[in-house]
């Protein structure tokens, strides 16, 4: 099972507010750029994020029901900024794979670990 709910609601108020400031320049770290999907409001969201193929994949250390997961889906698009550069990102689309074999060895075994078998997959489109 994914990480609980009640920590992501922590890491909003807490952690994220201080990763915020770094994670668009660390390694497997991203910034997600998308827009609520009720509210229209712009928001900006540290992320696990893989460079993989013609595209980003991202780990849903929260599960599928991640706000930011499920404004991203229902957009279409979003933008992210990795290592210091925005992106933009388009046909995203959640896919499962219990082996976690995609990522880095300690992420895979941490995702295996906790669960974490579904992953928000988009591809580069073209810069706007």
């Amino acid at each position: 099972m994914p990480l609980p709910r009640s920590l992501a609601r922590a890491n909003r108020v807490g952690l994220n507010r201080a990763v915020v400031h770094v994670a668009g320049r660390l390694p497997g770290f991203a910034l997600m750029h998308h827009r609520g999907r009720r509210s229209g409001r712009s928001y900006t969201t540290p992320v696990n994020a893989f460079r993989i193929g013609n595209g980003y994949r991202f780990a849903l250390t929260y599960g599928s029901n991640s706000d930011w997961a499920r404004n991203v889906v229902a957009a279409g698009e979003c933008d992210i900024t990795v290592r210091g550069r925005t992106v933009h990102l388009t046909d995203p689309r959640l896919e499962k794979d219990r082996s976690a074999r995609w990522a880095p060895g300690p992420v895979g075994m941490v995702l295996r670990r906790i669960g974490a078998d579904t992953y928000l997959q988009c591809r580069i489109g073209e810069d706007r």
